[in-house]
């Protein structure tokens, strides 16, 4: 492991061209679940009739709101959840100069908390909600004050939505555009906490061309055998030992 985070350290002070691409292992320290791990959301029983998948789609949305937001909000939503030494350690990279993007899975919001700012994020975000109909805007708070009922706008009274991508949904294409264009550019790609199982997030590996690709996950993932690095420590731990302040 030391000999590891030496190696990391080094591409990190030799480029000044660093994009970070997390998953859900990255808030997992801040005791949000992951998805696909033994302890993940997939993996847990619940007293809810359908797979994850169904009940997140958006489908499944528009046909039964009542029972999405339902398990959205117990599910979801981790509304006292703070950013841990990940989300640091990647805001201090940032704000060195040397991170010129930060693409994210999650919906959580921590990175934006933790103090970074050009954040890339792939499928939505929790804070963000918006009215179906009139397209009025609503934070976090708004919809946690009507957990777990369905919210309604205040305005014309239609319902109001996370900005989060469902399955079935399209990635938001002007952040997806920049998310490609930051990795075709990058010449540290570091990939942490996702299996990379999930497309097209999962692509943007296939787009990096740069000198250096780091994988930080704990277990193995298809795209081992490209690594030029891989480190399989707490992932807070491993950034943290390797951008200290």
């Amino acid at each position: 492991m030391v000999e590891k985070l030496v190696i990391l350290k080094q591409w990190v002070e030799e480029s000044d061209n660093i994009v970070f691409f997390g998953g859900a292992g990255v808030s997992t320290e801040s005791d949000i679940p992951d998805f696909r791990s033994p302890d993940g959301l997939y993996s847990q029983g619940h007293q809810y009739p359908y797979a994850p998948e169904v009940m997140l789609s958006a489908t499944f949305f528009f046909a039964h709101p009542k029972y999405f937001f339902h398990y959205y909000f117990d599910k979801l939503v981790y509304a006292d959840a703070k950013p841990n030494a990940a989300h640091y350690a990647l805001a201090r990279l940032e704000k060195s100069g040397k991170l010129k993007a930060l693409i994210t899975q999650n919906v959580d919001g921590l990175h934006q908390m933790a103090g970074s700012v050009n954040v890339l994020e792939l499928h939505g975000s929790a804070q963000r909600n918006y009215c179906l109909n009139c397209g009025a805007k609503y934070n976090l708070t708004f919809m946690l004050e009507r957990s777990p009922s369905v919210p309604h706008c205040l305005d014309c009274g239609s319902i109001v939505r996370p900005d989060v991508v469902l399955y079935g949904e399209d990635l938001p294409q002007n952040v997806w555009k920049a998310a490609e264009k930051a990795v075709s550019k990058a010449d540290v790609l570091i990939v942490g906490g996702t299996s990379l199982l999930v497309y097209p997030a999962a692509g943007l590996v296939n787009i990096f061309r740069g000198r250096h690709l780091v994988l930080l996950n704990k277990s193995p993932t298809s795209y081992d055998k490209k690594a030029d690095l891989i480190i399989r420590e707490p992932i807070g731990q491993t950034l943290a030992g390797c951008f200290a302040d």
